[in-house]
């Protein structure tokens, strides 16, 4: 929708099924149900560059081939967006390199690291108004964390997002210290839902000791 509002040019999503009907604002919307617009994924897939889009949505990658195509999009200097079933950035990219044979594996992490601009990742954590807030991890597509991905080192990613706040970056336990410390949610939720238990629970101690009075006493003399 923010594309939608803020630019113009051709949208074309492929959805199983049309979750929301989009209004076009700046940009066309051509949205494509699988089974109602098209037969199915492959044709779909196979077909969206005749449409001459701009930016073009993929509902879900659920198999090789589906990756296959959004990399091709990509390739070819299209905006891809598409969504994977993972609880972040690093097994997403687990997922998406188990999609392919061993042998084709380093031409995959070639591909990625030329054209993966990002991966946002989300959890709504209970929070302590009965609702629920987001808690998001966003990981971009730095030179350093091209040439990770490039190498295969996906486990050194984390600590680069960690060092890269600055960057836009952020890890879901950093995400759930800033809504602790801001009292969105409880200290317990947040630690249920943390990756690594341990570190959040020590980052959490660290924010909340109090910093030591390193000033001199002050004393007075009796006469």
């Amino acid at each position: 929708d923010y594309r939608n509002s803020q630019a113009s040019g051709h949208i074309v999503t492929i959805e199983d099924p049309v979750e929301f009907v989009h209004e076009h604002k700046k940009s066309i919307i051509n949205q494509r149900e699988v089974g109602v617009d098209t037969r199915n994924w492959h044709n779909a897939l196979k077909n969206t560059l005749r449409q001459a889009p701009d930016v073009i949505l993929i509902g879900e990658i659920r198999d090789r081939e589906t990756m296959e195509h959004a990399l091709a999009f990509a390739e070819t200097g299209h905006l891809c967006i598409s969504t994977l079933h993972a609880n972040n950035a690093n097994q997403a990219l687990d997922r998406i390199i188990n999609f392919f044979p061993e042998e084709k594996r380093q031409q995959l992490l070639m591909d990625l690291s030329l054209n993966l601009q990002a991966f946002v990742s989300q959890r709504l954590i209970p929070n302590k108004a009965g609702g629920r807030s987001a808690a998001i991890e966003v990981m971009l597509g730095s030179p350093t964390v091209r040439e990770l991905i490039l190498r295969g080192d996906i486990g050194a990613l984390k600590e680069i997002m960690e060092k890269s706040k600055d960057r836009g970056m952020k890890t879901f336990d950093m995400a759930l210290l800033e809504l602790c410390q801001a009292g969105v949610i409880s200290e317990e939720d947040a630690l249920r839902n943390a990756d690594s238990q341990n570190n959040l629970r020590l980052k959490l101690k660290l924010t909340s000791d109090p910093v030591p009075d390193r000033t001199a006493p002050s004393f007075k003399l009796q006469d």
